[in-house]
């Protein structure tokens, strides 16, 4: 939305208010419950964000951000869409992009920290390539991209999603209505024997060759298949290339790595980790 400063203002304790709310196991929309706190959060952050579109279409230049972006989207009759209509999309897009992508790469660095071999042979496949980095040679990370399957294999950054049923229909003879609300388990699809030998082990291996339909969907799948997934999986893959070529890390011993699920999984203390360059401590 251009917001340079968002980390600092009044968004993120609304923001972080809300999006824990939406996972509380008691939906009560009173004030004093978890639920409650975070449908007033979502009140403000709304009001927030129609000021910044209102602000935004009284400029003579929008700009080329996501809003700018969506202030010019027609369909095909022309349509533009709604000030109702974008401020609930651009919710929709800080939900799905604020902890999802940061608990992969959490993930990413802890997990490789634990697997010196893979890291090895990750940074083996980056002499390959020259600097700077270009899209071909993201092309080309085959095993980054088998490392990256895997973390998201293990950790996927939800660990579950809702579906309503859109027709009756049976599974293994049972019977499930039109209109029921259905819960998937992304983690227990993913520790599927028959799909993953060994499925509690990480190891990359597991997708040298081609899988099931839906036995592998950190990103959900079908027609609500996440709409940024191709987006999070080039940031992940650009990051953590400039982190095998540019740097060591390791982790700062005696903190709490237990894993917190809500709203995406990270560890208790979040994750300590000292980092240092080629030539310089950062």
């Amino acid at each position: 939305m251009g917001i340079d400063n968002a980390s600092s203002s009044p968004f993120k304790n609304l923001y972080e208010t809300f999006e824990l709310g939406l996972f509380s196991p008691l939906p009560l929309n009173l004030p004093f419950t978890r639920f409650g706190k975070a449908f007033q959060s979502r009140k403000k952050i709304l009001k927030e964000i129609e000021a910044i579109i209102l602000a935004r279409k009284q400029q003579s230049n929008w700009g080329t951000d996501t809003l700018a972006i969506l202030l010019q989207a027609e369909d095909e009759q022309g349509n533009l869409l709604s000030l109702e209509e974008l401020k609930n999309q651009m919710l929709t897009l800080l939900f799905t992009g604020y902890s999802t992508l940061t608990s992969s790469l959490t993930s990413f660095n802890w997990t490789i920290t634990e697997h010196p071999q893979v890291l090895n042979r990750l940074r083996e496949e980056q002499k390959k390539f020259n600097k700077p980095l270009t899209k071909e040679q993201l092309k080309e990370m085959t095993y980054l991209d088998q490392v990256l399957k895997e973390v998201l294999r293990l950790n996927p950054p939800l660990v579950s999603g809702f579906r309503k049923v859109v027709e009756d229909c049976t599974f293994k003879g049972y019977l499930i209505p039109k209109n029921c609300a259905l819960f998937y388990h992304i983690s227990g699809t993913h520790r599927n024997p028959q799909t993953f030998p060994e499925p509690e082990q990480f190891n990359p291996e597991n997708f040298n060759l081609p899988k099931k339909l839906f036995s592998y969907i950190p990103f959900g799948g079908g027609m609500r298949e996440c709409l940024g997934k191709e987006f999070a999986k080039l940031e992940m893959k650009i990051l953590t290339a400039l982190l095998i070529r540019n740097y060591h890390w390791s982790l700062i011993p005696e903190q709490d790595l237990s894993l917190e699920m809500l709203p995406a999984p990270h560890p208790q203390d979040g994750l300590k980790v000292t980092f240092s360059s080629k030539n310089d401590d950062v």
